[in-house]
C-alpha cells in the first residue's frame, strides 16, 4: 500500500481500509461454518462507515446493531432487513417500536424489565415482535475487563434460569415470537476454552427449551474473535466453527455470529504525519498530527498498536508518539522504537480498523479524519474530512436565533 501517495492525495491524519482484506476475512469465517446454516452479522460498533456496510452486505452479511441509529445505517447500506439484530442493554420506547415497525430479524432481549416493554410496544403496534434473550453464561472470556461481557458482574444478559422463565413467559404471550438464544462473552477473545464454556451451557437450555415445544431457529454465538495486534496467537476460524458445533449435535438451528474486529480490524490503518520531535531530559516524544480524539484504543485500554514509519531506515531509538491534545493521556504508542524524524514524515498506526474511527470525537474543536477505502489496486475516499463547518452547523442556527431574539 502506498501510504506516502495517499497522504499527498487526501491529506492526514487519515484512515485507511483495505478492502481485500476485509472480504478474506469474512469469506474464511463463513467457509469455516459451510457444514451448517449460518447466519454472519457484522457487529457496526467497529466500524459504521456506510461504505464498509455496503461491501459487507454484498458479501451476504446482515448487522449487529446497538442504537436505531446502527439500524438505520445498515438499512441505508442495503442489508436486509431479515439480517439486522438489535441488540443492547438500554433500549428506548422509541429505538424498540422503530426496530418492530422495521420488521427486523429480532431483538435481543436483556431483562426482564425490557422484555415486558418490547411487549406492550408490539401489543398497541398490534405485531408480533421476534425476540431472542441474551443469556449469561458466568464464563470468564479471558480479556480486558472493560470488553468483558459474559460475567455476573457484567450488565449484560440474564442467568440460564431467568433467560427460561422469559422463554416460558413469550410462548404464553400472544405478542412476543421466540425466535433464537443468544450469548455473547466478551471482545478480543484468545483462548478457544471460554467458546466452549459458554456454548455448552447455551446449548443445554436450547435442548431443554426444545423440549418445551418452544421453536429456537437462531443460535447467536455472539463474536469477540481476537486478531493479533502485536504477537497474539489467534483463534483460526475452523477451530471456533468447531468449538460452536460440538455442543449442537442434533439440534437444527441457524448459527448466528456476531463479528466486528476480527472482519475490519487488520484491514484498517492510521496515517499520521510528523509535526515535530523533541526531548524532555532523555525522554523523547514524537508529536504528530493524529490524536487520542482519532484514536483513543490507547489512552482507554492501554492498547498497543503498532506504528511504523513510511519510507524510514536507520537505527531507532524509543519514543513516546503523542498528538496535539492538551492531556497527558494523548498517546498513540509509548516506547516505540523508531528512527530519527522530522516534520513532514509519515508514520503508520496498524491494526486500527476497528474501533479507531467509531470511537473518534471532536474533543479539543479538532475535525475528525477523513476514510479511504482501497480495492483491487484503486483507492477512493468513502468519508470525507470533517471542517469547521461541521462543527459548528448544529450550534450555528441556534446562537442565530438567540441573537433574532434579543435584538
Amino acid at each position: 500500500m502506498d501510504f506516502t501517495k495517499l497522504a499527498s492525495k487526501y491529506q492526514t491524519p487519515l484512515y485507511i481500509y483495505d478492502f481485500d482484506y476485509i472480504r478474506a476475512q469474512f469469506n474464511s469465517i463463513k467457509e469455516a461454518f459451510r457444514a451448517r446454516k449460518s447466519l454472519i452479522c457484522y457487529a457496526l460498533k467497529a466500524n459504521s462507515n456506510l461504505s464498509v456496510l455496503k461491501h459487507l452486505a454484498a458479501l451476504g452479511a446482515g448487522c449487529d446493531c446497538v442504537s436505531v441509529g446502527e439500524i438505520k445505517r445498515a438499512l441505508f447500506a442495503g442489508v436486509a432487513k431479515y439480517k439486522i439484530i438489535f441488540s443492547g442493554v438500554g433500549k428506548d420506547d422509541g429505538e424498540i417500536e422503530f426496530a418492530l415497525k422495521k420488521d427486523i430479524l429480532m431483538l435481543n432481549i436483556e431483562s426482564e424489565a425490557e422484555l415486558k416493554r418490547v411487549e406492550k410496544i408490539a401489543e398497541n403496534l398490534k405485531i408480533t415482535a421476534r425476540i431472542s434473550v441474551r443469556v449469561n453464561p458466568n464464563v470468564d472470556a479471558k480479556t480486558h475487563p472493560y470488553i468483558s461481557t459474559g460475567l455476573k458482574k457484567n450488565k449484560f444478559g440474564v442467568d440460564i434460569d431467568t433467560a427460561k422463565k422469559l422463554y416460558i413467559y413469550c410462548k404464553n404471550s400472544p405478542f412476543l415470537e421466540p425466535v433464537g438464544i443468544h450469548c455473547h462473552i466478551g471482545s478480543q477473545i484468545l483462548d478457544i476454552a471460554p467458546y466452549r464454556d459458554a456454548t455448552s451451557v447455551t446449548a443445554d437450555l436450547l435442548k431443554s427449551l426444545k423440549a418445551l415445544d418452544i421453536d429456537i431457529k437462531f443460535f447467536d454465538v455472539g463474536g469477540g474473535l481476537g486478531i493479533c495486534y502485536k504477537d497474539e496467537i489467534t483463534i483460526e476460524p475452523y477451530d471456533f466453527a468447531q468449538a460452536v458445533l460440538a455442543n449442537l449435535a442434533g439440534t437444527d438451528v441457524t448459527i448466528v455470529c456476531e463479528l466486528g474486529r476480527f472482519l475490519v480490524g487488520n484491514g484498517g490503518y492510521l496515517l499520521t504525519k510528523v509535526l515535530y520531535e523533541k526531548y524532555n531530559g532523555a525522554k523523547r516524544f514524537i508529536i504528530v498530527d493524529a490524536a487520542m480524539n482519532d484514536l483513543i484504543r490507547p489512552s482507554l485500554y492501554d492498547a498497543y498498536h503498532e506504528i511504523e514509519a513510511v519510507n524510514k531506515s536507520g537505527g531507532g531509538i524509543l519514543a513516546d508518539v503523542v498528538g496535539p491534545v492538551c492531556e497527558s493521556g494523548d498517546f498513540l504508542g509509548k516506547d516505540v522504537m523508531l528512527p530519527s524524524l522530522e516534520n513532514g514524515d509519515l508514520l503508520v498506526v496498524k491494526s486500527a480498523g476497528a474501533y479507531g474511527f467509531s470511537m473518534s470525537s471532536n474533543y479539543n474543536s479538532r475535525e475528525r479524519a477523513a476514510e479511504v477505502a482501497v480495492e483491487n489496486g484503486k483507492d477512493r475516499l468513502i468519508r470525507k474530512r470533517e471542517s469547521f463547518e461541521d462543527l459548528i452547523n448544529l450550534e450555528r442556527e441556534c446562537l442565530e436565533g438567540a441573537n433574532e431574539e434579543n435584538r
